[in-house]
């Protein structure tokens, strides 16, 4: 668990995104986006949400060979299913801006990930990394969707908002 709590305490895709705001003002979680902020740059923007697709899809197959709960396998599918979709959005989107997604995982999600293939307690860690991704992946999408700086960019953060929401309503418990 302690290694689940180091690489948990080091995600926070909205963190990262503080290089992205126009004042150059970084915030420090899901809570502290503000209410009215500059645009979102586009390729940070790209650049995030594509690792956290990524995250999403390489944990969820993960979860499908390595968990015993029910709850967490479901949701994985769920998830798979859905990040494969919005990966797939984020690049075509990515592709008319010139900016290709990431084929590798930001440090912080890679962290996470490690933490997840090496954990004895592979359910308790999955849904615990779950809550946080998707609370964190709310908070991006909806701030880009709402702030981003790009009209084409913008539509695909939409979805990709309202399939984190979906995500947070059908977490395991």
């Amino acid at each position: 668990m302690r290694k689940l709590a180091l690489a948990c305490a080091a995600l926070s895709p909205v963190m990262l995104l503080g290089g992205c705001l126009g004042s150059g003002t970084a915030t420090t979680s899901a809570s502290a986006v503000p209410s009215v902020a500059p645009a979102l740059a586009a390729a940070a923007y790209v650049a995030v949400a594509s690792s956290l697709d990524l995250y999403e899809i390489r944990a969820a197959q993960l979860a499908m060979e390595r968990s015993t709960d029910p709850a967490n396998r479901a949701f994985a599918q769920q998830a798979l299913t859905a990040h494969e979709g919005t990966s797939a959005q984020l690049s075509m989107a990515g592709r008319r801006l010139n900016l290709l997604p990431s084929a590798t995982l930001m440090p912080e999600h890679q962290q996470m990930l490690d933490a997840l293939t090496a954990t004895s307690d592979f359910d308790n860690t999955y849904r615990a990394q779950q809550k946080i991704l998707v609370r964190e992946g709310l908070a991006l999408h909806e701030s880009y969707a709402k702030r981003g700086d790009s009209p084409t960019l913008r539509p695909v953060a939409k979805n990709a908002e309202e399939v984190m929401r979906r995500s947070q309503q059908a977490l395991p418990r």
